[in-house]
């Protein structure tokens, strides 16, 4: 599958069924030297009356995904662990 087949679909995290993103507002991370994707990079959600953000991210690991559907994409994110990669863009 490419990216370009990815794009549109909303990523949601199995574990609390958070809605995190979309695919096609989101970065990807990979090893420049194997060519080994790193993950998805996903800008927070933003509500309706936050219109610029707050720069905050998520990071979801590569083998944190667990399906790809036809509108969605399904994570499996361990509140304790992978979330704790959430930060702020410098």
């Amino acid at each position: 599958m490419r990216i370009s087949e990815m794009a549109g679909k909303e990523v949601i995290n199995l574990g609390d069924g958070a809605r995190l993103g979309i695919i096609g507002e989101c970065e990807i991370t990979f090893d420049s030297r194997t060519g080994v994707i790193g993950g998805l990079v996903l800008p927070k959600r933003r509500s309706i009356f936050n219109f610029l953000g707050d720069g905050q991210i998520t990071t979801i690991p590569w083998q944190a995904i667990k399906r790809i559907g036809d509108e969605v994409v399904i994570v499996d994110l361990n509140n304790a662990y992978e979330r704790m990669y959430s930060t702020f863009r410098e």
